[in-house]
Parts: C-alpha cells; sequence; structure tokens
C-alpha cells in the first residue's frame, strides 16, 4: 500500500473497530488452503463471537473501499494462518486433516492490529496501528 494511504486508513478504521462489541474466539478445526497435493497455506478455524468478528471485517473492508484501496472481494473466511508451504517442497496436505476436531480454550479479543507484512526467506510483520476492543 502506498505510503500516502497509511494515515488516513488508520484514522478511518479506528471508529470501525470501536463499533465492535466485546468478542470472544477460540481456535477450532484446520484445514488448508490448495489442494491436498499442492496446499499453500494451513490455517486453524475460529469459533465463537465469529458473526461479530464478520461484521467488523465488512467495516473495514468498507474503510478500505471508500480509500478506493484494493479489497479481496472472496468472503471472509475467520482464521488464523498458521504456516505456507513453499512452491515445488514436498507438502503433506492432510497433515491439518487431523486438527479438523480440534477445539481450543476461549480468550478475550483485546485489540486489532494493523500489520505491514514483510514475506520472504524471513518474513516479519510489523505493527502499524492498534485499536482496542471493547471489554467484557
Amino acid at each position: 500500500m502506498p505510503a500516502r494511504f497509511v494515515a488516513p486508513l488508520v484514522e478511518a478504521a479506528g471508529p470501525a473497530v470501536a463499533a465492535a462489541p466485546p468478542l470472544t474466539l477460540r481456535l477450532a478445526g484446520a484445514g488448508r488452503f490448495g489442494s491436498v497435493r499442492r496446499p499453500q497455506v494451513a490455517w486453524v478455524g475460529l469459533a465463537g463471537d465469529v458473526r461479530p468478528l464478520t461484521d467488523l471485517a465488512g467495516r473495514l473492508a468498507a474503510v478500505t473501499r471508500r480509500l478506493r484501496l484494493e479489497v479481496e472481494e472472496r468472503s471472509f473466511r475467520p482464521h488464523l494462518t498458521i504456516g505456507r508451504w513453499r512452491p515445488g517442497r514436498p507438502a503433506d496436505g492432510a497433515l491439518l486433516d487431523r486438527l479438523a476436531g480440534y477445539a481450543g480454550p476461549p480468550w478475550p479479543v483485546r485489540e486489532v492490529l494493523l500489520l505491514e507484512s514483510h514475506l520472504g526467506p524471513a518474513p516479519r510483520y510489523d505493527t502499524v496501528a492498534a485499536w482496542p476492543v471493547a471489554a467484557l
């Protein structure tokens, strides 16, 4: 994203996050994006207050569109990305099937972070901004 959009995005996202009710989530199930033979992304699903989380994602997408920034058109699927398979390397895409019935303990969502991703051989994620979520 061009640097000139960062400050307007940070300013506009604050009210969208402030409108979120208190949220409690838990990890539930797992899966992959991509096929079993060519998996791309490993993820763990989310359960709990998923509807308010989806509403928040919708408000943040609307803010982003108003700023004329690109937004993915596919439906929001609440998940936590836990890893990526490297293209052309051996992969066990069935690994995540073993976690399909997993249900972790609940936790309160305390904040929403805007991260800048630096992907590559040594990926890192820098926090650009943070907003508190209403406490329970």
